[in-house]
């Protein structure tokens, strides 16, 4: 008789078998008894229970943003002083400005606006003649109250991206010491803008620079307007005029 080599079979149990004609005999074995229904049922529990477990440990009302204190139940723009940017450029129109844009609703709280300051003469290099051109600036107010996800993320991947396209090159600078976070965003174009996260309220400042020319129908001089694309002067009184509105709506 040839013996056949070793067959290993399907659970990894070694064992001979012998030649029969053409044919192989393996040893019989003995059938294993099917395993219980209750021990999928048990596998099922444990992983509900764990998944249970987790919950308890991060549930999902703690991922909302701390508010500290902020709340917008109306529109804070009429009461907004700019007492800083009034005493650095002109004081604010007492009862000019665009209609606020207020939103109510349980996840987002916001409010936009824009408040004019006094336009002011400009005066050119000849100070014998008084010059047609007049300057303004416009202030842009927003507020948003993130209640139920946090903005941090979107805050820092917006940082450098402004809502118009002027073709100027935007400058961010990292302000210290406001909020948990904050930039000052400038264009040549004459606009800067202060923006402030903390917790969840997003907060954003700005301020637009524009002239216009006083001719009696007559074209402007093409070389007696005014440079506004330095707003720098400004940055100082825009942080204290933001520090103000933050306060304003903190209860």
């Amino acid at each position: 008789m040839i013996s056949e080599p070793e067959m290993v079979d399907e659970f990894g149990v070694v064992g001979t078998g012998e030649v029969v004609g053409d044919l192989a005999r393996k040893p019989a074995r003995e059938p294993r008894p099917p395993r219980p229904w209750w021990w999928a049922l048990g596998g099922a529990v444990l992983a509900s229970a764990v998944w249970a477990g987790v919950f308890c440990l991060y549930p999902v009302d703690d991922r909302r943003p701390e508010m500290h204190g902020y709340r917008l139940n109306d529109d804070p723009c009429p009461t907004v002083r700019l007492k800083a940017l009034g005493a650095a450029i002109s004081p604010r129109e007492p009862t000019a400005g665009s209609g606020p844009e207020l939103l109510n609703d349980p996840a987002l709280d916001r409010v936009r606006c824009f408040v004019p300051l006094r336009a002011m003469s400009w005066k050119g290099a000849k100070k014998s003649v008084k010059s047609r051109w007049y300057t303004g600036h416009s202030v842009g107010i927003t507020v948003a109250l993130h209640k139920r996800t946090d903005p941090a993320a979107e805050f820092e991947a917006m940082r450098g991206v402004t809502d118009t396209d002027t073709g100027d090159e935007v400058k961010v600078e990292k302000v210290p010491n406001l909020g948990d976070s904050a930039y000052l965003l400038t264009r040549d174009s004459g606009n800067a803008e202060l923006r402030v996260l903390e917790g969840g309220a997003v907060f954003a400042l700005s301020l637009d620079a524009y002239t216009t020319y006083d001719g009696d129908g007559s074209e402007p001089p093409s070389d007696d307007g005014p440079d506004l694309s330095d707003l720098s002067p400004y940055k100082s009184a825009m942080i204290s005029d933001m520090r103000d509105l933050m306060k304003s709506l903190r209860h």
